[in-house]
């Protein structure tokens, strides 16, 4: 069913990125994939995409720059011939404590809305086009801190509000050719928690499913609103072991 697709996958060489790349290029999908300053993973997930058979090609470019999505979008369908499918993963935060109201500088909220918010808008607005022609769909890496007010800080949570919210209204806006959904995980086993094993099993144990997720767990939801949910759009997969119900 996916057979010869390309993705573009930003934030696409470690964590849920990586483990998208890997699970679509399984199923025969051509995987872009975009960093800003991870090269090194890039490289390391290109090779592993392309070990499972299929065409692979990293990006360097800063999501929070307009021109610089442009150019890569153009990039990526001129190398593949087509562009199919985008997963919005690329994202950043700044850990200040939600009650520490000071420490939450204006740089931090300008860092965070660039990637998070802007990134993600620039990102649909340059593949549009395309997706339109190929009848493509969106994933947009959201947060349940979008949903809860909590996560890294209060400018996080906010950020991933505004995610769900441009998702909304894009699955209106490019409907009915092209849909739009957002994932909101939990608390995922990447590098963003190194440091804090102990705190993360804590919570993870603190869930219906008693674990956290796994990058695997999120490319597995990814991959069925790719590929299985052709009659979904505008919708939040909510992907945190039960915690919020």
């Amino acid at each position: 069913m996916l057979q010869g697709k390309t993705v573009l996958i930003t934030g696409g060489g470690t964590g849920i990125g990586r483990a998208i790349a890997l699970t679509l290029a399984r199923e025969g999908v051509n995987v872009a994939l975009n960093y800003s300053r991870s090269a090194e993973e890039a490289e390391r997930t290109k090779d592993e995409v392309e070990a499972l058979g299929v065409k692979s090609l990293t990006y360097q470019a800063n999501v929070a720059i307009d021109r610089e999505v442009r150019e890569m979008v153009h990039k990526v369908i001129t190398d593949f011939g087509h562009l199919d499918i985008l997963v919005n993963n690329a994202g950043m935060t700044h850990f200040v404590d939600h009650s520490d109201l000071e420490g939450l500088k204006e740089e931090y909220w300008d860092d965070i809305m660039a990637v998070n918010v802007k990134g993600l808008f620039f990102c649909c607005r340059a593949a549009a086009e395309e997706l339109r022609k190929q009848k493509g769909c969106i994933i947009n890496m959201a947060s349940i801190a979008g949903l809860t007010g909590l996560g890294s800080s209060i400018a996080y949570s906010a950020s991933k509000a505004a995610n769900i919210s441009i998702t909304k209204s894009l699955a209106r806006v490019l409907a009915p050719e092209v849909r739009v959904n957002a994932i909101a995980p939990g608390v995922v086993n990447t590098r963003w928690v190194a440091g804090q094993e102990d705190h993360i099993k804590h919570l993870g144990e603190g869930t219906p499913l008693q674990r956290i997720a796994t990058p695997e767990d999120i490319a597995e939801v990814a991959y069925g609103l790719i590929a299985k949910a052709s009659f979904v759009t505008g919708q939040v997969i909510v992907v945190d072991g039960g915690n919020f119900i």
